[in-house]
């Protein structure tokens, strides 16, 4: 399967369905939460941090690989006032929401990063929960995803300006279950709701960032990715008469499923989330 057939099976559901559960923006990561936020606060949050590590100034060239329904890029232009925001993604059902919100000071890209050519360089990358779909399963049995991961690194550097930052954001493995039902329930949320995709471990980054980027500044969020998971079922299972009616019983029940072990996934520590500040190596 090609990446952008994966990706379509993850994102092109329909933007409207997305639209009952995410947050305003259609933040599709993890929030950062701080006591009495609720998800749409707690998002910004999350972008500000990145934006930060990434040292994002007014009036500056920023690329977002991964851009998703284009809510970083609306951080960024209306936030931040950058100069240039550049969005690349696979999904053309994100690039359509993306032209909807005609945002000032950005351009989208819709095709594979691997493609991307610039014209000029950037002074800052941001990247939000894209490198789960870097590498396969396969590929990471057979010890080929640190190339990859590394070859990312190094285009992300090729495409900036010395004095550059970047913020990046990642889902992390961490323990493997004992629980033969987590254990199905990992296989099936891996071939259904997310194929070919597969989380890092925090090891991965490290081996593979260098000798591109040098890692400044790390936080572990898994109890906060948690807390999202645990908003965003809330959120699915007060549409669900709805999302019955309208896309079918089946894909209700498959993300309500989905939703449910994504929670329970953090809450046991199968997964984490990891955020880094990385500078660039001049």
């Amino acid at each position: 399967m090609s990446n952008a057939a994966q990706n379509a099976i993850c994102y092109d559901v329909s933007n409207d369905f997305f639209r009952l559960w995410l947050d305003r923006e259609l933040n599709y990561t993890c929030a950062l939460f701080e006591a009495g936020d609720d998800l749409e606060t707690a998002q910004l949050r999350k972008l500000r941090w990145l934006s930060d590590s990434a040292r994002v100034k007014p009036g500056k060239r920023v690329l977002d690989i991964g851009c998703g329904w284009g809510a970083n890029l609306a951080f960024l232009a209306r936030e931040r006032q950058v100069g240039l925001a550049t969005g690349v993604t696979l999904s053309p059902a994100q690039g359509d929401e993306i032209r909807r919100r005609a945002l000032p000071n950005t351009e989208l890209v819709v095709g594979d990063y691997r493609d991307f050519v610039p014209t000029e360089r950037y002074d800052a990358v941001i990247s939000i929960c894209m490198m789960e779909h870097i590498a396969t399963p396969e590929e990471a049995r057979s010890g080929e995803h640190l190339e990859l991961y590394r070859d990312y690194f190094r285009r992300a550097h090729a495409w900036t300006n010395p004095g550059s930052w970047f913020g990046l954001q990642t889902i992390i493995r961490d323990r493997l279950p004992r629980d033969r039902e987590d254990l199905r329930e990992i296989h099936w949320v891996t071939h259904e709701i997310f194929p070919g995709g597969i989380s890092l471990r925090l090891e991965d980054v490290v081996m593979s960032v260098g000798p591109y980027w040098e890692i400044v500044e790390v936080q572990m969020r898994r109890e906060h990715y948690q807390r999202t998971c645990a908003e965003w079922l809330a959120r699915l299972r007060s549409h669900e008469a709805h999302i019955r009616a309208t896309y079918g019983d089946q894909l209700y029940q498959n993300y309500d499923r989905y939703l449910a072990f994504c929670e329970r996934s953090f809450e046991r520590h199968y997964q984490s989330l990891a955020q880094f500040a990385l500078r660039r190596v001049d």
